[in-house]
């Protein structure tokens, strides 16, 4: 390409533009050797506002080949610490290299007004053979792959270096079968050497070492999100073997154990966990995951521990702001900054540990220690907790009333049936007004095409949660006033749950699969057969056995062959004195294959008390009844 015919600035602007240069690479270096604090923070800055003015004091002049060398490299530092002053600054576009590369061609005499960035480099690095350029340029596309590998933008990122490594060695730029085109190019690239009239802010080497683990890193988890466990391995391996911070270092091996738990490697994933708690003991998520790990090994008590552990870090040591390196304006974390990233590294609220114990506890059977988390939490709620907790799709906290139903379930299997009455009736006096006198919902999987007016499927399921929610209120009332011997307050406390239900019609055949079902259906449909199931046992102990065969009766109509429901039909038949029919239903039960109850999906964790509750007391006896009147 021809040179543009043009005069150069004067000599002694370029040698004070030079020695600017110089003095302010050589203040930047004497700040970062204090170390960390607001004297760096502010120094960046400084240096970012005086490199940008002397930028724009050179860009006043037209563009000319003999100042073009020093005008990259203040660029090149101008926009190192533009990225250092502001982290969020590398997700926006790099317009200033844009212009570096339109001034290159300027004057060189060409043009490339129209061009998008990826094509002015694609023009410059083909067309523009200056010697002296050739080192600057360099150094500029490693600055813009850091920005393209922010963006995600692989390919254009590769394009680039592969034109780099062409313009170096045309024979250079390829990889072997099987390796990481990407990686293997940014290794083969040859950093241009630094020259001391043109001192840099952050060398080359050094960014192309950066370059090199942020690839790898941000690479592994793109496999990691696509499912391609093996490549997302073997990439994050190469990341922790490269170039960055202990707390970057941390945060790879936490990836690496998220990816072995996927593969169903839980001892490795174990490893790595442990080894990114080693690295940087602040890691945090790297505990969450801990957890999650020992509770697929189903280590409940070291799960629990390591609840317990991480909840104490986190009151002692709420997660604070990553402080960045006073030694890199470009670190190994600024390109990458993905979605999964973002959720494997969540951290979490102490609150929402605490209804991890609460809940994990609960499940396990350890009553007494999850009634004292689910009050902890609960006194938290008290002082703000929504203020406090991001309340989004990672978080496990879930709807506030169902945390007061397992509250109330738990308080319940400890003896507190009081308590848990009172915790119920918070959650039917909230939501009283939140629902419907009638809602109208298909019973498939599938949105009616003409909902109710003013009914919209969000609303319509929110409707159906907050149903779902009262009726458990006076389903678990229903259970504590029975254990309490108050079969009568009982019986009217599972009625007023069947006549909530009663609100919603349900559309369809009625014998749709429970797997076809919708979610919020299904619940209701349990809790109307827990209900209906409850009345009729006390109906028993009241010798009204007509109104419980009944209730038996139509619990079976909703779930046809339920193992909880027909014992108990047979028994009401049973002390009717109606026994040809209940030894009948009892062999016909007998010899049934055991139902498939537990196996589609799960219910939530506030009606597994009622389940437990419901189930059929006395099999045994039965059974030696009909046994001896059959005479077998």
């Amino acid at each position: 390409m021809k040179r543009r015919r043009g005069s150069s600035p004067e000599p002694g602007c370029l040698q004070a533009w030079a020695a600017e240069n110089r003095d302010l690479a050589e203040r930047w270096r004497a700040a970062r050797c204090s170390g960390p604090g607001g004297a760096v923070k502010r120094e960046v800055r400084q240096q970012r506002g005086s490199f940008g003015e002397l930028l724009l004091r050179m860009r006043g002049l037209p563009a000319a080949l003999a100042t073009l060398p020093l005008e990259l490299t203040v660029l090149y530092n101008s926009m190192l610490f533009t990225m250092g002053a502001s982290d969020s600054a590398i997700n926006e576009e790099a317009e200033g290299i844009h212009q570096g590369l339109l001034r290159v061609l300027e004057a060189c005499g060409a043009c490339g007004k129209d061009l998008s960035t990826e094509e002015l480099w694609q023009k410059v690095l083909r067309e523009v053979t200056v010697e002296e350029l050739q080192a600057p340029l360099h150094r500029l596309g490693a600055l813009q792959a850091a920005w393209w590998l922010a963006a995600s933008r692989l390919g254009s990122t590769a394009g680039l270096f592969r034109l780099l490594s062409n313009a170096e060695d045309p024979g250079r730029a390829r990889c072997n079968e099987g390796e990481n085109e990407l990686l293997s190019l940014l290794k083969a690239w040859r950093v241009p050497a630094e020259g001391a009239s043109l001192p840099l802010v952050q060398s080359t080497e050094d960014l192309k070492e950066i370059l090199c683990t942020a690839t790898a890193f941000l690479q592994g988890l793109q496999e990691l999100e696509a499912g391609n466990f093996p490549t997302a391995l073997s990439l994050l391996q190469e990341a922790a073997g490269g170039f960055c911070s202990k707390r970057v270092l941390a945060q790879i091996y936490t990836c690496l154990g998220c990816c072995a738990q996927r593969m169903g490697k839980l001892q490795t994933a174990l490893q790595h966990l442990k080894r990114a708690l080693q690295v940087d003991f602040q890691c945090l998520p790297a505990l969450s995951h801990v957890a999650a790990v020992y509770q697929e090994l189903g280590e409940t008590e070291a799960e629990l521990q390591t609840l317990a552990l991480l909840y104490e870090a986190l009151e002692k040591n709420p997660p604070a702001a990553a402080s960045s390196s006073p030694h890199f304006l470009i670190r190994t974390e600024l390109p990458v900054r993905t979605p999964i990233l973002a959720s494997l590294l969540r951290h979490h609220h102490p609150s929402e540990v605490k209804y991890l114990l609460a809940r994990r506890c609960l499940q396990d059977g350890r009553v007494a220690d999850a009634v004292e988390h689910y009050l902890d939490f609960l006194s938290l709620l008290q002082e703000g907790l929504q203020q406090q907790v991001p309340l989004d799709g990672g978080s496990p906290l879930p709807r506030i009333p169902e945390v007061f139903l397992e509250a109330a379930s738990a308080l319940e299997q400890a003896g507190r049936h009081q308590d848990a009455i009172t915790l119920c009736e918070e959650v039917i006096s909230r939501t009283t007004d939140l629902i419907p006198r009638m809602l109208r919902v298909e019973e498939r999987l599938q949105q009616p095409e003409c909902p109710s007016p003013g009914t919209g499927p969000s609303q319509q399921k929110e409707s159906l949660c907050c149903l779902a929610w009262r009726a458990a209120g006076y389903l678990h009332q229903g259970w504590a006033w029975a254990t309490l011997g108050e079969n009568k307050e009982a019986i009217i406390q599972f009625s007023r749950c069947l006549s909530d239900l009663l609100r919603v019609r349900v559309d369809g055949s009625g014998a749709e699969p429970a797997e076809n079902l919708l979610p919020e259906v299904e619940v209701l449909q349990k809790i109307r057969l827990l209900s209906l199931i409850g009345r009729g046992t006390q109906f028993l102990e009241l010798g009204r056995h007509k109104e419980a065969l009944l209730d038996f009766q139509h619990g079976l109509q909703i779930s046809p062959g339920d193992p909880a429901a027909l014992p108990y039909l047979v028994e009401a038949l049973w002390k009717l004195d109606r026994k040809p029919e209940a030894a009948a239903r009892w062999q016909k039960f007998s010899r049934s294959s055991p139902g498939e109850d537990g196996q589609g999906r799960p219910l939530p964790l506030f009606l597994a008390s009622c389940l437990q509750r419901a189930a059929f007391p006395r099999r045994e006896d039965l059974a030696r009844s009909i046994g001896d009147y059959l005479g077998t």
